[in-house]
């Protein structure tokens, strides 16, 4: 498998592909298709949209300490992390597709906002890692690549990710999953199988979810 090297601008290029492919994924939902199943156990796809459009927002957070030094955490708590999810299975088609473009858009204009001096400071993830917000970028590609996928709608699948993007994510979860061998099989299968999604590869062992 090739190797490729993650940069900033291939996450920056990343993540605008991923936004678009999950706002095309959801153009066409109505109420039916909002309550239906993702491929997430347990979630419907208006969860799903709800968790994006609230990843978008948590980022702001982040956007907005690496602007302006001032401590914003990406959620106030545990719990108004999953009530962001649960709020999914509240709202309206219209009003989930509003919030999922908005959201998206804020950090979009936030993260464009950034000068070179501000994108090296440092902030602290939902996990607790202090990173540069440089990683904020990737941070957004892997939820919206992944989660247009895990939508379920047949509009996306991992075939139709970047291939730098699924190279990347490969060797990250290979890297935190502690593998240093991998099946054969074409890179978005690869992808899909460490991911804990759906795949094709015959005899591979399944592997619990992530992200």
């Amino acid at each position: 498998m090739t190797e490729v090297t993650r940069t900033f601008a291939h996450a920056r290029a990343w993540a605008r592909t991923g936004t678009e492919l999950m706002l095309d994924a959801v153009a066409g939902l109505d109420e039916a298709g909002f309550s239906a199943p993702s491929v997430l156990p347990e979630w419907t796809r208006g969860h799903l949209v709800a968790h994006v459009a609230a990843n978008a927002d948590a980022l702001c957070n982040l956007v907005h300490w690496a602007a302006t030094g001032e401590e914003t955490p990406m959620y106030a708590s545990a719990e108004e992390r999953v009530a962001g999810i649960a709020k999914g299975s509240t709202l309206s088609a219209e009003e989930l597709r509003s919030w999922l473009t908005g959201s998206a858009h804020r950090l979009a204009e936030g993260l464009d906002g950034l000068t070179d001096e501000r994108w090296q400071h440092k902030v602290v993830t939902a996990q607790g890692r202090t990173v540069p917000a440089t990683e904020l970028p990737w941070m957004r590609a892997r939820e919206v690549c992944v989660h247009a996928v895990d939508l379920g709608t047949g509009v996306v699948t991992f075939d139709d990710l970047p291939k730098g993007f699924l190279t990347a994510l490969v060797a990250e979860i290979s890297a935190k999953r502690g593998l240093t061998e991998l099946p054969d099989g074409p890179l978005p299968e690869v992808a899909a199988w460490l991911a804990g999604r759906p795949h094709s590869l015959a005899d591979a062992p399944e592997l619990g979810p992530w992200l």
